[in-house]
């Protein structure tokens, strides 16, 4: 039999597929909502510090990664008030690890614009006027915290809405589209659930691969799936990866207290107003073997073997560093402080800091491996990867020491049969049991034979 011809999937006419009901979405909503710590339970009334902090936190940040950050801030600030009360110093310290400082940094001067104005305004316009508050957060906390008849658009929101209407603009071109649709499907009756209802739609059933179509209350009125093309949306264009970086960290430890040299970043910019040890600028060509042209003050900097890297949104970095122990009296230089080891927890390090100390305090012997020689051993069976290789014409090493002489243990000779017994009153008479052996005969002098 011929094989048939194979072909495109034919477009479906809109017509072809049912409008959306906020109601189908909601009533699953109902039955699959997922429990968070931010997220009011069935018949409690929002609280609009918890909703705004957790939208600030979850912005470019997995819920795995936010959930102990949050834990740590309610403790640290449990109320808005706390929050804006509290030094700049404290509340990057309590962010160190999130990522996206600017953040830390637009978060507290938000909730101090808040306390200021005795409460959280509950309007998307007047929202969007705090610092740090973009459309998201606006609509997000508008519609979850008081209600509000506004649209909440965040990556799974994005993926559901292209692939329901089959949203043929590429993002980030499309997102004004996929704003309109979305707001034009929320309900005037309970849209803070709804907004939520579509982020756990996202979440948990419309994924990027391989989505759960058949468990999706939105199934039939799907356009993306009516053209058997559902994982082909959002489109997107292809993103081009940055330029690799190079730089320098150099880790003064001071003897004694173990304390670290530090230093604040900028307020501005890439990780802005967080700590760090003294670094060399990072650029593409920074040349390692004048790194030492950069270091912070007069010590003997040790090289360590091996590099930290770390991925930026727009770049990576690889670093070299650089460790020296310097005296106890040893003056900090300006704009620079020590922190002792046991308070390091207490500074606003990011995570690439964090690697950075990582490593100078317990550098790891196999990230020295030149590149070379790891290319060379991806080469090989996998049971081999772990044998270095020798140089052809090595020199020898040097044998051990000789132990003292070993001589091969000889066999026991089988007993002897027991001789007649001796004649009473001789002095050669053995006393002892019938069965003992008599005693060997003497030993010929001399090495032992070998066998």
């Amino acid at each position: 039999m011929d094989e048939l011809p194979h072909h495109a999937p034919v477009p479906v006419p809109h017509t072809s597929v049912p409008a959306p009901e906020a109601a189908d979405l909601l009533t699953w909503y109902d039955r699959h909502r997922r429990v968070l710590p931010w997220r009011a339970l069935p018949g409690e009334t929002p609280d609009p510090y918890r909703v705004w902090l957790s939208e600030v936190m979850l912005q470019q940040t997995t819920i795995a990664a936010v959930k102990p950050y949050f834990a740590k801030f309610l403790t640290r600030f449990p109320t808005i008030d706390d929050l804006a009360a509290a030094p700049e110093e404290a509340v990057m310290s309590a962010w160190a690890g999130l990522g996206y400082y600017s953040r830390a940094r637009n978060l507290h001067a938000c909730a101090r614009a808040v306390a200021e104005a005795g409460r959280f305004p509950d309007t998307a316009a007047s929202l969007r006027k705090l610092p740090g508050i973009g459309a998201y957060t606006a609509g997000a906390v508008a519609a979850i915290a008081f209600d509000r008849q506004e649209a909440a658009v965040d990556g799974n929101v994005e993926r559901v809405m292209t692939r329901l209407f089959a949203v043929e603009t590429t993002l980030p071109a499309a997102r004004p589209e996929i704003r309109a649709l979305t707001q034009a499907l929320v309900p005037a009756d309970r849209p803070g659930d709804f907004a939520q209802a579509v982020m756990d739609l996202g979440a948990t059933l419309c994924t990027p691969k391989r989505p759960a179509c058949a468990l999706c209350p939105w199934m039939a009125p799907c356009r993306a799936r009516a053209l058997g093309l559902q994982e082909t949306f959002p489109r997107k264009v292809k993103a081009v990866k940055g330029t690799l970086r190079r730089g320098a960290a150099f880790v003064a430890i001071r003897s004694g207290d173990e304390a670290v040299l530090l230093r604040t970043r900028p307020p501005e910019g890439l990780l802005g107003s967080m700590a760090e040890p003294p670094m060399s600028p990072w650029e593409p060509d920074y040349d390692p073997a004048q790194a030492l042209l950069d270091a912070p003050l007069d010590a003997r900097w040790r090289r360590l073997p091996g590099l930290v890297r770390h991925g930026f949104t727009h770049f990576p970095l690889e670093l070299t560093v650089f460790v020296a122990k310097v005296a106890l009296s040893t003056p900090p230089p300006p704009g620079l402080r020590f922190t002792p080891r046991r308070d390091l927890d207490e500074e606003p390090l990011p995570g690439v800091m964090k690697k950075v100390l990582a490593h100078a305090f317990d550098p790891k012997p196999e990230a020295a491996e030149p590149l070379a020689e790891r290319a060379a051993k991806r080469g090989r069976p996998k049971a081999m990867r772990s044998l270095t290789d020798t140089p052809l014409f090595a020199e020898p090493e040097p044998e051990a020491p000789a132990a003292s002489p070993r001589f091969r243990p000889v066999p026991k000779p089988a007993p002897r049969p027991a001789p007649a017994p001796i004649p009473d009153g001789s002095i050669d008479e053995f006393e002892g049991p019938a069965e003992a052996a008599p005693p060997a005969a003497p030993r010929r002098r001399g090495r032992p034979r070998s066998r």
